[in-house]
């Protein structure tokens, strides 16, 4: 059997072990939590070298991928480059293949349609999913200024979107990862601060990093649809108790948990031995049968 393992900069209690099928083909899978040391993470990451099939990225993206254009985090590429022989990846190459897909189908599924508003925490690490809003005519506000950098400031077309990807990444990149998203032990904190509670109120659909969407995470979600991923069968529960309407995962539910995209990145990689950057990545993505998870809470 295929083994890999997640090294992940979040909080080791959301640390597990199961199977997950790729292709007919079943995967061990374990995910392993460094609380958000960079350096513990690298040493796991040398360790496994040469003992797994494929370690995924967890907690940290590679590579934020804006139209075709792939911007690397610093932080994430020293990281990757401690495994010399083991492939690493990040879920970057999912994100934009599947996400697409997976808003794409919601609406030929009339699950979700225009003009319901949209909130996506953010956009930059999850373009694929920004593209479909915005191409299906989704009222939609990219929050990337607001909760990555508690900027007051909703970015509300693709063409902004790019705009500022092309300004501002190329240096955003090279900042300590710590200071743009959640790790460790933050990840498993909900934020008191109301400031940015009346995005939430005002989407009919909350999108994008879980862990993002978490730490803002209003009291009420009553009507809300919610299309995330990593959720837990706590979070489920949490979210059942806000009265959140109804949990999309873009990929699929084991055991209660959904797993992140650098889990089913890796698989892929394990299985077929082609990688994200290869010509065909794309339609060997397509081809994985992956599914997303529908769950009415109401």
């Amino acid at each position: 059997m295929k083994h890999v393992v997640s090294v992940s900069l979040g909080s080791a209690v959301r640390d597990h072990d199961t199977e997950l099928d790729i292709f007919g083909e079943k995967v061990h899978v374990s995910r392993r939590g460094t609380n958000g040391d960079l350096e513990r993470a690298r040493e796991m990451i040398q360790q496994l070298d040469n003992h797994v099939d494929a370690i995924g990225l967890g907690g940290i993206d590679r590579y934020l991928v804006v139209n075709g254009q792939r911007y690397e985090i610093e932080d994430a590429k020293g990281l990757a480059t401690a495994a010399q022989t083991t492939p690493v990846v990040d879920g970057s190459g999912v994100k934009a293949i599947w996400e697409y897909q997976v808003i794409n189908q919601l609406v030929q599924h009339q699950i979700i349609h225009p003009p319901m508003k949209v909130l996506l925490v953010s956009a930059l690490d999850r373009f694929g999913m920004a593209q479909a809003f915005y191409e299906n005519g989704f009222e939609t506000v990219a929050g990337d200024f607001i909760f990555a950098s508690h900027i007051d400031y909703p970015i509300n077309s693709l063409a902004e979107l790019e705009k500022f990807a092309r300004r501002l990444l190329p240096n955003l990149t090279k900042m300590p990862f710590a200071m743009l998203y959640p790790t460790g032990q933050e990840q498993e904190q909900i934020s008191s601060d109301t400031t940015y509670h009346h995005y939430f109120e005002d989407a009919d659909i909350i999108a994008g990093d879980f862990h993002f969407i978490r730490r803002h995470l209003p009291q009420n979600l009553a009507g809300k649809l919610m299309v995330t991923n990593t959720t837990t069968s706590q979070d489920r529960d949490l979210l059942k108790e806000r009265r959140l309407k109804a949990l999309i995962t873009t990929t699929p539910v084991v055991h209660g948990r959904s797993f992140g995209t650098n889990v089913i990145e890796a698989a892929i990689v394990a299985v077929t031995g082609v990688k994200p950057d290869d010509g065909a990545w794309a339609k060997t993505v397509l081809d994985a049968g992956l599914r997303y998870d529908f769950t009415r809470f109401d």
